[in-house]
């Protein structure tokens, strides 16, 4: 399955990512259990953790030395934030 395109991410100092997707959902995804593993290591650095960017045409994310997660992984793994209104 093909996953929506991603329109913005946003991270929080609990180190999850707010997605935003063109289908108008608001995700949150858990870095959390990442954090444990070598080539996640500096993602525990709020400061670093941060710097998150959006792949060009919204298919994913990176960090700036090389750190990604899967778009499927995104998606699929993030829950869906509850719209007050």
């Amino acid at each position: 399955m093909l996953q929506p395109r991603l329109l913005s991410v946003v991270p929080a100092d609990d180190n999850t990512l707010l997605l935003k997707y063109e289908t108008g959902e608001a995700r949150v995804f858990d870095v959390k259990p990442y954090l444990s593993g070598a080539w996640f290591e500096a993602l525990r650095d709020n400061s670093y953790f941060r710097t998150v960017q959006m792949l060009p045409g919204g298919i994913g994310i990176e960090w700036k030395d090389g750190q990604d997660i899967a778009p499927h992984e995104l998606y699929e793994c993030s829950i869906p934030l509850e719209s007050k209104g």
